[in-house]
């Protein structure tokens, strides 16, 4: 483990699979205590959290939906029962549906704007109320933000709504010297996107055609730039929306 971030606590939202996975073990490895925040997936942020303990990291597990203000509340408290503070926040639970014009309805409308952006708000209106000098937020958005996807109009609103808020707070909590920035990710093969179908599909192979390195990115690729811009390597570098997709736009 290395220890640039020795001594510093991350709470990482939607930890326990895909690229909140990766970033909480790259979190770990940099030294830093890391809360693994998860809405369901149980046994999975129970055994990435053993995972990082055996290797010598320190972690734990809080269930939360942070849909729900009351549960984003007892996240932070259970955060700094467990760590005594927090220093970087980084928001990546999220939800994504697809649907065209004539299938949108409220539900789809509140069930992505109130985990996407809501809860994206008010896990950062906890986390900065136990947040000094150097803290860190990191939004996870996507290219979804500017990209004006066919059938993402709420989706891609959410994500847009996410960059307006990252470049909104930097400025609000810059006299605090707390740095608030946005990583957007192209495609990224996880979980979901085996399990909706896309990892093997034409829409995959379309957008590797038109990525100049030629590939959908790694979770890891992902969470190396959530590491530097939570490191003191990042110190000058806030409100900023850094697209992280292999070239593609």
């Amino acid at each position: 483990m290395s220890t640039e971030l020795a001594g510093q606590v991350a709470v990482v939202t939607g930890a326990s699979k895909g690229i909140g996975a990766a970033i909480a073990r790259e979190l770990a490895d940099a030294g830093a205590g890391v809360v693994l925040n998860y809405a369901a997936s149980k046994g999975n942020a129970e055994r990435l959290a053993a995972e990082i303990v055996a290797r010598g990291g320190r972690a734990v597990a809080v269930q939360a939906d942070l849909a729900q203000p009351a549960e984003v509340a007892r996240l932070f408290a259970e955060s700094q029962q467990a760590f005594g503070k927090v220093d970087i926040l980084v928001n990546n639970a999220g939800v994504y549906e697809f649907a065209p014009l004539a299938a949108i309805t409220p539900e789809h409308f509140h069930r992505q704007f109130n985990l996407n952006v809501l809860g994206l708000l008010l896990a950062t209106q906890e986390a900065v109320k136990r947040m000094g000098p150097g803290g860190a937020i990191i939004n996870i958005s996507s290219v979804a933000a500017t990209a004006g996807l066919p059938d993402s109009a709420v989706y891609g609103g959410t994500k847009a709504a996410v960059d307006a808020a990252t470049r909104a707070l930097a400025k609000e909590l810059g006299p605090r010297q707390i740095r608030v920035n946005s990583v957007n990710p192209g495609m990224v093969e996880t979980e979901g996107v085996h399990a909706a179908g896309i990892a093997e599909s034409e829409f995959r192979r379309q957008i590797e055609a038109t990525t100049p390195l030629g590939r959908i990115g790694q979770p890891a690729d992902i969470a190396r730039v959530v590491r530097f811009l939570a490191s003191p390597a990042a110190g000058w570098i806030t409100g900023e929306t850094l697209y992280v997709a292999g070239g593609q736009r």
